[in-house]
């Protein structure tokens, strides 16, 4: 009894030391606003996101296999083009999950046996496949989770790009000007993104609101699909479209703060749970000695 109390407060130590790695906490605040408070425009961070040589060998061929059966995995590719993330490393990354939750359960087996605890060889079979399964989805749920999130800073960059554009308007510019002078001083990896298309219409000889559909099409931003509609029905003036982006920028920040005041309830429903249970703990403690003395009394 002792070796299996001993066995799971091991398992138990193990999960605790695992939870910082997988839900790692949040910079301080101060870290956080440091680039803020800088007078000067902060270098962008080297961050290598080069995967080693195995990893990526092992993305491609599992991609491969998947292909010579058919599985495209399409449902993702929005969801890759949004993180910066290849269809190898999403495979590498569910066959590495799947690997470790199929050997995770004999590990523990025979960690229980060696407590004496004799176990069916089904049950650890069975256990092993299930576990291998969900871990195996595993990182198709972080990369959505992922994804919506950058899809959510996308919006608000969005939102804070048709100001810029909307000013350089009614300054005078053209509406091509404009969308280009726009993003000459913004950072972060939204606007890159529409730095980039706007380059790439450039080169191609489409208009740049095109091009910004065609992205918004790719990334799966609604918003911006509809941005580039607007501005292709209004045409070339500068006040029509200075008109449509003004009435698309109050749209958008509308969503916006309807979705957080859906998140926000969505949180505040959530914390009921613990509070009931918390009162339910205080209750159960308050009355088990009472409850005891009356059962003890028949």
């Amino acid at each position: 009894m002792i070796g299996v109390v001993l066995a799971w407060c091991g398992v138990g130590l193990g999960l605790a030391l695992l939870k910082p790695a997988l839900w790692p906490a949040r910079p301080p605040l101060d870290i956080a606003l440091a680039p803020l408070r800088a007078r000067t425009r902060p270098a962008p961070p080297v961050v290598s996101t080069a995967d080693p040589a195995w990893r990526q060998q092992l993305g491609q061929t599992v991609a491969a296999i998947l292909r010579g059966f058919g599985i495209q995995l399409r449902s993702v590719r929005a969801d890759l083009a949004v993180t910066d993330r290849s269809l190898e490393w999403l495979c590498a990354e569910k066959t590495l999950d799947a690997l470790v939750a199929l050997l995770f359960v004999p590990a523990m087996t025979a960690v229980v046996a060696l407590a004496g605890v004799k176990l069916p060889l089904l049950v650890p079979l069975w256990a092993s496949l299930v576990l291998a399964g969900v871990a195996f989805m595993v990182p198709d749920l972080n990369l959505r989770l992922a994804a919506e999130a950058r899809r959510r800073d996308f919006r608000h960059t969005l939102g804070v790009y048709l100001d810029l554009v909307s000013i350089s308007l009614a300054g005078g510019a053209a509406a091509e000007e404009a969308l280009r002078n726009a993003l000459a001083d913004g950072q972060g990896w939204s606007f890159a993104r529409l730095r980039d298309a706007l380059a790439d219409a450039q080169l191609e000889g489409i208009t740049p609101w095109e091009a910004l559909g065609r992205l918004g099409r790719e990334l799966r931003v609604g918003e911006l699909v509809e941005l580039a509609a607007s501005v292709a029905l209004a045409g070339t003036e500068g006040a029509t479209v200075r008109r449509a982006l003004t009435a698309k920028a109050i749209a958008l920040r509308a969503r916006q703060l309807a979705e957080a005041e859906t998140r926000a309830t969505a949180a505040t429903d959530r914390m009921v749970f613990p509070a009931l249970m918390l009162l339910f703990g205080f209750v159960t403690f308050v009355t088990f000695p009472a409850l005891m003395r009356a059962i003890a009394g028949f």
